[in-house]
């Protein structure tokens, strides 16, 4: 308990931002974030920063687009940036036929509008396998909407299914202007990032010398924000960011809040796939003595799956792969499980898909994020997120609620054996895991999925 008692010093001593709790909302399904999403456009007088993986080029993008588009024509000094990844906006889906993807839809909207608005691509690698643009946040103005989801159908719930996550509407002008800061300093004005919305765009090859040096500053990079004392009536906010394995101060963070556990620990994540230092901290959680609640998309929540039914693609054998790891996962902590120390939920809800991520720790502390917490955040993608800090607990009413709310559409596994077994996965999904044991490739696999 020592150690967890000087972790927990450590994360108290984070600079951190002072924060009204009336002023920090908790949206609780994907349909009320779509509608929040609209009017905050709507409303703003200033500027609007959206960034995301990927806006798509289906009706709820289309949507946030046109809502864009009809802002800035009301008001043509309000400023606007889009930011998604550079790569993924270039492609189509997995499997599907190749194209100029989502960048054709912004093209598009810039030839119809008398106004520019950027949309702009980040690259965080120069090939999209070894890094995305995995920052999340919106600024509009002296508000932060935080949520894993991207602008698409699914994550909107624009028609019947909904991919599940967390959204929270942040009113502070102090950390709107830091997040604002670092997409304008750090991202706008690299040389790396260009233009998406414009028909002739440089080749990525002709970009593999800038996106170096963006990378190399992104690891260096931090959220800029004055400290500040937080009262008896207040909760601290401390903005995190970090890239790649070394020297990653959000990796860092995570891990010794993790660590700084005395009493409980909840933790969320859509892929099974822990980096092998969470591992451990979520291993010695439980030796001391701290109860552990994991909360997982079961498979066929995974945005991935394809049920059996449907003819296979080897993309498909990712939600088995996730369950293969839990299982073993279950299997080695069977005792902390048998006597209900450890609580492993399982997310199902209809064909909905499960993306939602985050940490909390002693009712405490609270890690809003869309860190997949696996080892391709760990390594290869820009990530964020805001470390919210409660030590009198007056944001626990709504915490439970959404906790609550999380917990609505799942299951406690009991033992590790009612996890399914490859032995019982279907033949193409079985015929694949066996190849990729057999050519050892799953502890690669594992390092990038």
């Amino acid at each position: 308990m020592d150690s967890a008692i000087a972790n927990r010093l450590r994360i108290e001593q984070l600079p951190c931002i002072a924060h009204k709790p009336a002023d920090l909302e908790t949206l609780f399904d994907a349909a009320s974030f779509r509608e929040r999403l609209h009017r905050e456009i709507t409303q703003a007088k200033q500027r609007i920063y959206l960034v995301a993986l990927y806006l798509q080029d289906d009706d709820a993008g289309r949507g946030i687009l046109t809502a864009l588009y009809e802002a800035k024509e009301a008001n043509p000094e309000l400023d606007i940036k889009v930011l998604v990844d550079w790569h993924r906006a270039q492609r189509g889906l997995i499997g599907a036929a190749k194209s100029d993807g989502n960048a054709a839809l912004y093209r598009e909207f810039a030839e119809k509008y008398n106004q520019h608005i950027d949309v702009l691509g980040v690259p965080v690698r120069d090939r999209e396998v070894f890094g995305v643009l995995h920052l999340k946040g919106f600024v509009i103005d002296d508000k932060v909407i935080y949520s894993g989801a991207s602008l698409n159908d699914v994550y909107l719930a624009q028609h019947d299914r909904y991919r599940y996550d967390r959204y929270h509407v942040i009113h502070n002008p102090q950390l709107a202007d830091s997040m604002a800061k670092f997409i304008m300093d750090n991202l706008v004005r690299s040389d790396a990032v260009n233009c998406l919305s414009q028909s002739e765009r440089p080749q990525t090859k002709a970009l593999k010398g800038a996106i170096k040096s963006f990378r190399s500053q992104l690891q260096r990079a931090n959220y800029s924000f004055d400290s500040e004392q937080i009262n008896e009536e207040e909760v601290g906010l401390t903005p995190l960011v970090g890239l790649g394995k070394r020297k990653n101060k959000l990796n860092q963070h995570i891990c010794t809040l993790i660590a700084s556990a005395q009493k409980e620990l909840t933790i969320c994540t859509p892929y099974f796939n822990f980096p092998r230092t969470i591992s451990k901290e979520v291993k010695r959680a439980l030796r001391r003595g701290v109860k552990v609640t994991i909360v997982v998309g079961d498979k066929t929540a995974n945005d991935f799956y394809i049920p059996p039914s449907e003819p296979f693609k080897t993309i498909a054998g990712l939600p088995y792969l996730y369950e293969v790891n839990l299982r073993n996962f279950a299997k080695q902590n069977e005792s902390a499980i048998a006597r209900r120390q450890l609580a492993i939920h399982l997310w199902k809800h209809n064909d909905n898909s499960f993306h939602l991520k985050g940490i909390w720790v002693d009712r405490s502390y609270m890690l809003i994020t869309g860190n997949n917490l696996n080892p391709r955040a760990w390594k290869l993608d820009l990530e964020n997120a805001i470390l919210v800090h409660d030590k009198n607990q007056l944001l626990a009413e709504q915490k439970q609620a959404e906790l609550n709310c999380i917990l609505s559409h799942t299951q406690l596994v009991g033992s590790y054996k009612y996890i399914e077994k490859v032995d019982t996965y279907p033949a193409p999904v079985r015929k694949l895991i066996k190849r990729i044991r057999r050519i050892k490739a799953d502890h690669i696999l594992n390092q990038i999925l």
